[in-house]
């Protein structure tokens, strides 16, 4: 039988990334709340650390970007909707419309969160300050390390422009990369790895809709210094503007330097890289 759309694309489109989204922001914020205020009212190690959050949210990103590909290509990140745009030609049509749903499928999953942890957030912080703040949006040096706004914003460009350079490579079908329904596991596990290894400057936000929606959540429900961070400075606006300025300096590195130079089918392969098998034209 065939299935017929019931809402024409851009709407079906703009759920997908909202579903996608509110998934990633379930589990990530969901496992920090745990970690941090769960593990602070009881055995410390009993529910998890810095290395279940970095799995966790390697998880969360796979398990949305499953969600919602197959629709709208599983993008749940606003830098990636523009550095397709601008490098990948994604319709400019649809980048302000996937931002949108994207930030409010963070913003819906951000509410679930703080609604399921109510009463062990309000044990753990009573007055809901940066103790825990970042269980849903970030802040410099993840609230105790030696880091102001301008290293944070230096290590968010970093950051999310090696996850566009490696989504790209992942994406490139001219690339020999993964089949296609490995490629959000992989993501998955380069979230897991910008994690363990960019995770300490900036608590790798990497992804405007993930902070903004959980930061606007959090604000509506209690926490009245959401837009600043542990110096007092507004700093809202870090984990938005750079990791789309860093999306597209590792978009356009990746376009530069290795989509590029990729050889055509019809061009000698390099040495050490086996011909692709021709199964039209065998």
């Amino acid at each position: 039988m065939t299935r017929r759309p019931w809402a024409p694309e851009i709407v079906r489109e703009m759920i997908a990334e909202f579903l996608g989204t509110m998934i990633l922001i379930l589990f990530g914020c969901g496992v920090v709340a745990q970690v941090i205020a769960g593990s602070g009212l009881g055995d410390p190690q009993s529910l998890g650390d810095h290395d279940s959050i970095a799995w966790a949210w390697g998880f969360a990103v796979t398990l949305g970007v499953y969600t919602c590909a197959r629709i709208s290509g599983g993008h749940i990140n606003p830098a990636v909707t523009l550095a397709f745009a601008v490098f990948w030609d994604f319709p400019w049509r649809k980048v302000l419309p996937y931002c949108f749903a994207q930030t409010f499928g963070a913003f819906i999953g951000a509410l679930i969160v703080r609604w399921n942890y109510t009463e062990i957030l309000n044990k753990f912080d009573p007055g809901l300050t940066t103790k825990t703040q970042f269980v849903f949006s970030t802040m410099p040096g993840n609230g105790s390390l030696p880091i102001h706004t301008w290293g944070a914003f230096r290590d968010q460009i970093i950051g999310t422009a090696i996850l566009l350079f490696l989504v790209l490579a992942l994406v490139d079908l001219r690339n020999a990369p993964p089949l296609a329904n490995l490629a959000p596991l992989i993501i998955g596990f380069i979230v897991v790895a910008i994690g363990m290894a960019f995770g300490s400057a900036a608590g790798y936000a990497i992804n405007p809709a993930r902070d903004f929606g959980p930061r606007l959540a959090q604000y509506i429900t209690g926490y009245g210094n959401a837009w600043r961070d542990q110096y007092g400075d507004f700093y809202f606006w870090v984990p938005i503007a750079a990791p789309l300025i860093g999306g597209l300096l590792g978009a356009g590195l990746y376009v530069w330097l290795i989509g590029r130079n990729i050889p055509d089918d019809e061009e000698e392969v390099p040495p050490g890289r086996e011909p692709t098998l021709d199964t039209e034209n065998p």
